[in-house]
């Protein structure tokens, strides 16, 4: 935004001081005339060169004298004003200057720059802490998307790359079974479209753009029930689903997917035979939660706080079949960010994990007039 030129802050709080000053002086001066020289004899008049000399003779204080000692300490207070001023200005906005001063050199180098302002607290510091939080949160989110350019460049490298080696076997050995090539090439072109649309889904849900309506958890929970029981039967996990119904307001499409994401995770990652997933859904004040638990091995805290980072696949999967493309944590999180809720991951001490949505309730949305995108 361009605009014009104006006097500096420092200037503008010198003249002010001044000003101040000088308008004390004048109330000071007038008191004194109004209170101690209105009732003297001696006339007003234009003083002389004779009256500025008689200024500090007691017997000759009157207004004839009055008049011009009270110009010299208008201009004396003026004078001291303006110096003042601009060094009390000066060392007023000296904060100010630093955080000017950081915001260049953020501007053109690392974000790892911190401004650090020493001191108690006050509105400047304040500021500079705003300002060195800020900057920590756009580092870290500078150096996540990076991370995730890099995950995401080196997962659709690899079908590409199998891809191109398949067909290059295919070139050079015209007697190979084309039926084999064919398959592998479906599985591969599989994955590759799998992590694509993750990919899509993931950016959608992070910019939030996507229509909002009253959703039902509980039904969302029985649908992906219903899509994910054949895989569920086939590798021996029970799926136990419980609750109340639990309306929020979101994407109907993004909730359901996260749904399916939670579920199809605690049927990948489960015992070898016997295993169980509990889908439950509650409402607390405010909030609707979605619950989604399982058995499994025990798994550490320090991997469960990796787990809803893109492309992080924990533990092996203890069933064989399509290993995802990790991403599912990782789009549960930016579905849930993006409908203003929490997501929260714990072991469960006899193996498996809990994992646990919590969104504002429906009303919540109305009492605050909601997010429209």
């Amino acid at each position: 935004m361009d605009r014009r030129q104006g006097l500096s802050v420092r200037l503008k709080l010198t003249l002010s001081y001044a000003g101040f000053l000088v308008i004390a002086g004048a109330l000071l001066l007038a008191a004194v005339w109004v209170f101690l020289l209105r009732g003297r004899s001696n006339s007003l008049k234009v003083p002389d060169r004779s009256d500025f000399l008689r200024v500090f003779d007691p017997s000759n204080f009157g207004p004839v004298v009055f008049v011009p000692a009270g110009i010299l300490v208008l201009t004396f207070l003026l004078v001291f004003g303006l110096v003042g001023g601009w060094i009390l200005a000066g060392r007023m906005l000296t904060p100010l200057i630093r955080i000017t001063d950081a915001t260049r050199q953020v501007a053109n180098g690392p974000l790892s720059y911190r401004i650090r302002l020493p001191g108690c607290r006050d509105e400047f510091r304040e500021l500079a802490d705003s300002f060195d939080t800020m900057l920590a949160q756009l580092e870290a989110h500078v150096a996540e998307q990076q991370r995730f350019a890099a995950n995401a460049s080196h997962e659709l490298r690899t079908p590409l790359a199998v891809t191109q080696a398949l067909l290059d076997v295919a070139r050079n050995d015209p007697d190979h079974d084309t039926g084999e090539l064919v398959e592998r090439l479906r599985v591969v072109n599989t994955r590759a479209i799998d992590l694509t649309e993750a990919l899509l889904l993931l950016s959608r849900a992070n910019q939030r753009s996507f229509t909002r309506e009253h959703v039902d958890l509980s039904l969302m929970a029985e649908e992906a029930t219903e899509t994910l029981l054949p895989l569920a039967e086939k590798q021996g996990v029970t799926i136990e689903t419980s609750g109340d119904m639990s309306i929020t307001i979101g994407s109907q499409a993004l909730l359901l997917q996260l749904t399916t994401n939670l579920l199809h995770n605690a049927i990948g990652h489960n015992l070898p035979e016997q295993g169980i997933v509990w889908v439950t859904t509650s409402v607390r004040p405010h909030t609707v939660v979605l619950t989604v638990e399982n058995t499994g091995e025990k798994v550490t805290s320090q991997l469960v706080s990796t787990l809803t980072e893109p492309f992080q696949r924990g533990i092996e999967r203890l069933h064989t079949g399509h290993a995802g493309v990790g991403l599912g944590l990782a789009i549960v999180k930016s579905i849930t960010q993006a409908h203003g809720g929490t997501l929260t991951l714990t072991s469960r001490p006899a193996g498996g994990l809990r994992v646990t949505v919590q969104l504002p309730a429906a009303s919540a949305h109305t009492q605050t007039g909601g997010d429209q995108a």
